[in-house]
């Protein structure tokens, strides 16, 4: 079978790269067919079926270079290993949360991100859960924002279970707040992707926005806020009820965690383990199961999970 493909809605730059050398990449990827590139255009020979595939593929990178104006190594990984019709499907609308510092559009980039963006419009608590790098933390806080900007909640709380992980408290230096601060930098990093840094200041010392160990909740009614409780696999089945039930008439709440990444005393349960299967299936609690497919840090980290995963089953 000959089939020719014409690239019409991108700059091909954008999909062939520098010197041909990303539509080298691709065409290394399909052995099977002989593949000519010149200008905008493509002459695809060879089997049926992995043609349409080929044209299929090609149809995806187009899709998501249009969506984001560009196509990364790691980002071209992964769609390879998506299903096209799928991405294709969800390109429509939605896919930006908000606009951050410098204008920068903060999207939902994968279809579990995207699932989690529409639950947290029909819901009122959500559970993300999933292994590191999936951005789960970081769409969360994006909603939280959002949230806040639209004026839709009048505060943020942005929680984590002071646990160390193979470190002791104790011996760090400084008062309790520099202590815990190295422990809630994630957060704080994706705050300064999305508020201005006086306005953000302006935030924190407000109360607006709250950075706070989970122990600090206790005793609360969170109300008329967006809380979300961050590294969730670290909290005891006790600290889950605690922080659960402060929940105000008004709020919103997300929890993210990662099963895999307990560093709780082996004797004691997480909560968050606990918690899946305690609250499934109770209306207006939803859950979103993120994966290998939604990594967006380097392509090692996708495969370092693969194969921790491989080495527990």
């Amino acid at each position: 079978m000959e089939e020719n493909y014409t690239i019409k809605e991108i700059d091909p730059l954008l999909l062939f790269g520098a010197n041909n050398q990303r539509i080298k990449q691709i065409i290394k990827l399909f052995p099977k067919l002989k593949i000519v590139a010149r200008g905008n255009n493509l002459k695809i020979n060879g089997n049926e079926e992995e043609v349409i595939r080929f044209t299929n593929k090609l149809d995806l990178f187009v899709a998501h270079i249009l969506r984001y104006g560009a196509l990364t190594e790691n980002q071209l990984e992964r769609l390879m290993e998506e299903d096209a019709q799928e991405i294709v499907q969800n390109t429509s609308g939605g896919e930006i949360i908000l606009h951050g510092v410098g204008g920068k559009a903060i999207k939902a980039q994968t279809s579990n991100q995207r699932k989690m963006v529409s639950a947290m419009k029909k819901n009122d608590l959500l559970f993300a859960v999933g292994p590191a790098g999936t951005g789960k933390t970081y769409t969360a806080v994006a909603l939280a924002v959002e949230a806040l900007k639209n004026k839709k909640v009048k505060r943020i709380i942005l929680t984590r279970p002071a646990v160390e992980a193979g470190e002791n408290l104790g011996f760090l230096p400084g008062d309790l707040k520099e202590k815990l601060d190295p422990y809630m930098q994630p957060l704080y990093d994706a705050l300064r992707d999305m508020i201005p840094a006086e306005k953000l200041k302006d935030f924190l010392e407000s109360g607006v926005i709250e950075v706070a160990p989970l122990a600090f909740m206790r005793g609360r009614t969170l109300d008329k806020a967006y809380c979300i409780m961050d590294e969730a696999q670290n909290a005891t089945e006790g600290q889950f009820r605690m922080f659960l039930t402060r929940m105000g008439k008004s709020a919103k709440f997300i929890v993210t965690g990662d099963v895999t990444q307990i560093d709780l005393p082996k004797k004691q349960t997480s909560g968050l383990t606990h918690c899946i299967h305690l609250l499934k299936g109770i209306q207006g609690i939803e859950f979103v199961q993120l994966d290998g497919k939604d990594v967006i840090r380097h392509k090692l980290v996708k495969k370092i999970i693969e194969a921790y995963d491989k080495n527990e089953q």
